[in-house]
């Protein structure tokens, strides 16, 4: 028997249920954005290697899917590169050689934005708003809520330095898990005090190394991160001198007055400490979300150089974050275009999926799926009905008529397997009456009623 075709790791396939969940998602983040004035955009799923390479730091540039020249070149290609290419295992960018086209997919989606506003800056009224949902894809080893194939949802302001941009997009997270019911905590902290704390520490030129490394506290801890920096190259004084860091607790308030107290003779920190006391201040109540401030948050990146945002559930066990973001001043520079800085926030959406499917906050009847299946009795039955069908779709109901004259515990099975509330049946009685005979699928109660009043019973 021939091996069952299946996927590569990491990816997914979407079932109807699962896309009408995923949907259901994608419409109440993209109606958020739109409240807040953010314009759709889309980009290609390739870009340019070198668009995307020396933007996520070297950890990030080697999960960055490589693209390989077109197909007339599988013939030619060395047969043991080929199948290591076919079991999915990793081959050396040395051993493709010319292979390589000098495209790849796209990591995020924040860079091909930044490739846009650079391109077109000439068309766009700055500030510039917009929001994209697209997927992206990332060469990691897939783990619970870690895919090679996965959606992101961005929101970015770019063109405007103004601190109200992250006050909005604080209460733009609020409002999307508010919309979504779910409980978050959105973890703020500003690169500033982070490259201060590196300043102090007697080697600012290793602040990338000890962002990337404190970025890692939650999922391999204190001591596993120290290890680390000294594997970077960063001494033992300096990481003693950063170990307070570790130690900070307490609301804002407090942790303020501590930072002031540590970092006080480094203005770049004292710039960076009055940037999130403005944050803290401005946001207004969050009704599904509580801001904390977080010393350690990272988000080893190396285009952040504000603020810097990560949201986690309150709900559920989904490990890592559910969205994050931040404030970025120099990476339109990166293609030529100086002093444009910008701010943006990333939803994790399959991440999102997980906890919502987790804590049972779908709701039970999500949009899309049909309102009522007309039951099918033979030729002149079904014409009859598809008169009917077409008044209820003119009406803006979801309606199907099951397209064979079977058994009815057949079509009722049919019904019941798709969630489908409702069965129109329309037998040689209810012909001869002018009537429609409505099972409410759920409760398995029959009612006859006219065929006028039928919108109102199923609507």
């Amino acid at each position: 028997m021939a091996n069952m075709p299946s996927i590569p790791k990491g990816t997914r396939d979407f079932s109807p249920a699962e896309m009408l969940r995923r949907k259901y998602i994608f419409n109440t983040i993209e109606r958020v954005f739109q409240k807040y004035g953010f314009l759709p955009l889309e980009t290609p799923a390739m870009e340019k290697l070198e668009t995307l390479t020396g933007k996520y730091g070297e950890e990030g540039d080697r999960l960055i899917f490589k693209v390989l020249n077109n197909g007339d070149v599988w013939g030619t290609m060395d047969p043991e590169v080929k199948a290591k290419l076919v079991k999915g295992e990793e081959v050396h960018p040395g051993r493709l050689g010319a292979e390589l086209s000098g495209k790849a997919l796209r990591y995020d989606l924040t860079v091909p934005f930044a490739r846009y506003v650079v391109q077109h800056r000439n068309e766009i009224t700055f500030p510039f708003k917009r929001y994209q949902i697209q997927p992206v894809w990332r060469a990691d080893r897939p783990q619970k809520g870690r895919y090679r194939e996965f959606y992101q949802c961005d929101a970015d302001v770019i063109g405007s330095k103004s601190l109200l941009n992250e006050v909005e997009l604080v209460e733009l997270i609020g409002d999307v898990f508010a919309a979504l019911d779910l409980q978050v905590v959105i973890k703020v902290n500003d690169r500033k005090v982070l490259s201060a704390i590196a300043e102090i520490s007697g080697q600012p030129e290793k602040v990338v190394d000890m962002v990337t490394a404190i970025d890692k506290l939650d999922k391999i801890g204190q001591e596993k991160v120290e290890e680390e920096m000294r594997a970077k190259g960063i001494s033992e004084p300096a990481i003693a001198t950063i170990a307070p860091l570790f130690r900070l607790s307490g609301t804002w308030p407090e942790q303020r007055k501590k930072l002031d107290k540590w970092l006080g003779g480094v203005p770049l920190a004292q710039e960076g400490l009055k940037n999130l006391s403005t944050v803290f201040g401005a946001v207004g109540p969050l009704k599904n979300a509580t801001l904390e401030f977080d010393p350690t948050l990272a988000r080893g990146l190396d285009y952040y150089t504000g603020a810097i945002f990560e949201v986690k559930s309150q709900e559920g066990n989904m490990p890592g974050s559910i969205c994050g973001g931040g404030r970025y001043d120099d990476l339109t520079g990166i293609f030529g275009l100086k002093d444009m800085s910008g701010v943006g926030i990333s939803f994790g959406a399959d991440r999102i999926y997980d906890v919502l499917l987790e804590t049972n906050k779908f709701p039970t009847e999500l949009g899309g799926s049909t309102r009522v299946l007309f039951a099918n009795f033979g030729e002149k039955e079904a014409m009859y009905a598809l008169k009917l069908l077409r008044t209820v779709r003119e009406a803006g109901i979801a309606a199907e008529l099951y397209p064979d004259a079977v058994k009815m515990a057949k079509q009722f099975k049919y019904a019941d397997d798709k969630g489908i509330p409702f069965v129109a049946i329309i037998g040689e009685n209810e012909l001869k009456q002018g009537i429609v005979t409505v099972k409410e699928m759920k409760s398995g109660e029959q009612k006859a009623v006219k065929e006028e009043d039928l919108l109102s019973i199923i609507s």
